[in-house]
């Protein structure tokens, strides 16, 4: 197997509940954000693994001198290497932890993966200051979603089967969420037989 043979898959996009947004600028009484899509390091790792699980390693290198954790990392994918620099920033989330993290995903851009998110348009939203995140998750478009998230109970589907990956749920509220998921996919299929039932 060579990268070109699975270059499409790595780029695919993400399903949107693994999309994150955080915010890059606030309104003056921080009531709205400009928010940036994202999705962290396991999200990265989970795609690797899923395409070509023993054909690709990350490395990383620290950089002395630096007023923050960086790091410089390498990412090797079918004997193909890309490096980019990570940094971990300021506060409570400047660690060496996060500029691997950080370091991950840019050398995995370099790859395709998540690049579409760098095409999305700015986003303002309403922003929940006391809980730091947006009063709602702003909606992709439909381009920037998988091919099965834009058929009819595609979501609902990936979230179940999500949730059932490893095992079925011990936890009842768990178990309810699953049905739910399903309930609904079902119901956007045939909408007529899920009214009936």
């Amino acid at each position: 197997m060579k990268l070109s043979d699975v270059q499409r898959r790595l780029q695919a996009p993400f399903s949107s509940h693994l999309v994150g947004w955080k915010p890059t600028a606030f309104t003056k009484d921080r009531s709205r954000a400009l928010l940036l899509a994202y999705v962290d390091a396991r999200t990265v790792q989970d795609r690797l693994d899923a395409i070509c699980p023993d054909a690709w390693s990350f490395e990383i290198e620290v950089i002395p001198g630096t007023t923050s954790p960086t790091v410089k990392g390498r990412l090797t994918v079918l004997g193909v290497a890309r490096e980019d620099i990570g940094e971990a920033g300021e506060g409570e989330y400047g660690t060496l932890k996060a500029a691997a993290s950080d370091a991950l995903k840019r050398c995995a851009v370099q790859f395709g993966i998540g690049r579409y998110l760098y095409d999305l348009p700015k986003t303002w939203a309403d922003w929940n200051d006391a809980k730091r995140e947006p009063l709602h998750t702003p909606e992709l478009p439909e381009w920037a979603r998988p091919d099965f998230e834009r058929s009819p109970g595609g979501a609902h589907i990936v979230q179940a089967m999500d949730q059932l990956r490893y095992e079925i749920p011990v936890d009842l509220d768990l178990q309810r969420e699953v049905y739910r998921h399903l309930k609904a996919a079902l119901q956007s299929l045939e909408p007529e037989s899920g009214r009936a039932a």
